[in-house]
């Protein structure tokens, strides 16, 4: 599958999580304060929740309900009492959209 377009650039809110479902996939996608863009898997290792209506911190996403933080970058888990990491998914821009893959996965 090709990537797909999830959203525009501007429809990212600074430091605001957003959800998205792309073939059967929910991905979180984060804008932080420096204008990068950040995709990783929404659902936290520890329960099922969606971490896109967690807390974006530096270059971390928290999830709300139990206070793992998770790297932006690498998915790893930061805090307990998650320990398991989220997949991370390859962001490309293109004429100021949001395109993310769902079967391509980052490894750090």
């Amino acid at each position: 599958m090709a990537s797909v377009r999830v959203c525009g650039i501007d429809d990212l809110e600074e430091n605001q999580a957003a959800r998205f479902v792309v073939d059967g996939v929910a991905i979180a996608v984060v804008k932080d304060a420096a204008g990068d863009i950040f995709a990783i898997g929404d659902t936290c290792t520890h329960g099922d929740i969606s971490l896109a209506e967690g807390f974006v911190e530096d270059d971390t996403l928290e999830c709300w309900a139990h206070g793992s933080k998770f790297s932006l970058h690498t998915g790893k888990p930061l805090t307990l009492p998650a320990y398991e990491p989220v997949p991370v998914y390859r962001v490309e821009l293109v004429d100021g959209g949001v395109h993310i893959d769902p079967a391509v996965t980052l490894t750090v």
